[in-house]
């Protein structure tokens, strides 16, 4: 996963309204910053814990062990901050050596698989089976991305961040149409706005992972989560299956019929572009992230404020086998024991994760940076101008049959680099569905 796959799912200061810092919020502003100690190990008693630094995070984490320790003066945890780029060096470098820290935050999925087939992080299946009240606190969809071969490795923390459709309301009662409630209602309405000189969808399509949204919603409504658990499980030729060309077809369909703003393959996620065409109504429609919520406040005037902006979760695809409860995204971020780790240090994580972080302290924490908890009953802190917004995405996150990881986030870097390429190419129409099955079943697990 790159540098930027990563800033694009962190929710832009929704509470501050500052999308600025926000941004540096999602790299790391600074780093590493040692609040106690850098080295794999913890304190004498206690347990060490590298994370990301920066706003809003890194206060929070911070305030977490800060918690723990004044609770646990003899087991104390050591917080290490990196920057996110540095973070992801310095982390495959600790493990590899055998000197991770206790706890490994991550983002799950085929980072984590990584580390489970290589036997570096403990299995928390039987702890949670334990824990049942602990894991009763946690969205039930964020421990997809935390569970591999059926197993749970990790701990889902910190916050939800589904995919939603945005549309503008305001260019929708100008042209006189109603919001989409199924795909066909989504191809009826792309002439409609095109007639009008309104692009039916903004994508930022050269940044790739924005194509990718369309995709793992296309696949997920059109033929359920089955077939890409199946890559995901490794199976050979995965991405054969019929439903798979027929959401291929689906997608070049779209761009044939001009779905997407012109030119879209040259415009760049990182600029915000693809949001200010929403915003100023150049673009009726947008699937993406939740955390654009936050960039369209702070950069789109009086948008967002004057109910300029609608969102909902994508529609169902007529005669599709998906459910249409569910979403795909980020089901949470996670933090995983080192195999290494003593059984002391093993069991200080554990309390960790069994008292502070399912704490109301942790969870108003998150809402008052701007993002849903991946701990229930929140909705009552959502409250002001933004508190419509989380609870829909709370709602979309908690009621999710499944909640898919974002596919390049899900795959080995291998495969992600992979399938990013080859989805700009498929949007460019410079490959055709079957040459993209074909590159992509090359390359399941590996």
């Amino acid at each position: 996963m790159t540098n930027s796959n990563f800033s694009r799912r962190n929710f832009l200061g929704l509470a501050a309204g500052a999308a600025g810092a926000a941004a540096l919020a999602a790299c790391g502003s600074s780093g590493p910053s040692d609040k106690g100690g850098s080295s794999g190990g913890g304190a004498k008693g206690g347990a060490s814990y590298w994370s990301l630094s920066g706003e809003p995070g890194e206060p929070i984490r911070q305030a977490a062990v800060d918690r723990f320790n004044k609770a646990n003066a003899d087991t104390k945890i050591t917080p290490t901050f990196f920057q996110n780029d540095a973070y992801k060096q310095k982390i495959k470098t600790a493990i590899g050596a055998g000197q991770a820290p206790t706890m490994i935050w991550g983002w799950g999925g085929g980072g984590l698989k990584s580390y489970v087939d290589a036997g570096q992080v403990v299995d928390l299946t039987d702890w949670f089976g334990q824990n049942a009240a602990v894991k009763d606190k946690i969205l039930p969809s964020s421990f997809g991305a935390a569970t591999v071969g059926g197993k749970i490795y990790a701990m889902p923390v910190e916050t939800v961040q589904p995919i939603v459709l945005f549309y503008n309301k305001k260019v929708f009662d100008k042209v006189g149409v109603e919001p989409p409630k199924t795909y066909g209602d989504i191809l009826n309405l792309i002439p409609k706005f095109n007639s009008k000189g309104i692009a039916p969808f903004s994508l930022a399509g050269q940044s790739r992972w924005t194509n990718m949204m369309w995709l793992e919603f296309m696949l997920d409504r059109n033929a359920g989560s089955e077939v890409f658990d199946n890559v995901f499980a490794g199976k050979p030729g995965s991405w054969s299956d019929p439903a798979v060309l027929d959401m291929l077809t689906k997608i070049q369909d779209l761009v044939k019929n001009n779905a997407f703003v012109k030119g879209f393959s040259s415009v760049t996620a990182d600029s915000n572009a693809d949001q200010a065409l929403l915003y100023t109504g150049k673009a009726a429609m947008m699937v993406h992230g939740s955390w654009s919520y936050g960039i369209q406040k702070a950069n789109g005037g009086d948008f967002v404020k004057s109910g300029g902006l609608g969102w909902m979760n994508f529609p169902p695809i007529e005669g599709g086998k998906g459910d249409p409860s569910n979403t795909v995204g980020n089901p949470g971020q996670y933090l995983s024991i080192s195999s290494k780790a003593s059984a002391a240090e093993q069991d200080v994580a554990k309390k960790f994760f069994s008292t502070t972080l399912v704490d109301d302290d942790e969870k108003a924490g998150w809402v008052k940076s701007g993002g849903v908890p991946v701990l229930k009953g929140a909705d009552s802190l959502f409250t002001g101008d933004d508190a419509q917004f989380l609870k829909d995405m709370s709602t979309i996150a908690s009621n999710a049959k499944t909640f898919a990881q974002s596919w390049d986030q899900a795959l080995s870097p291998t495969a992600a680099e992979t399938l990013l390429d080859n989805i700009a190419k498929l949007f460019q129409l410079q490959v055709t569905p079957q040459q993209w099955v074909d590159a992509m079943n090359g390359v399941i697990g590996k």
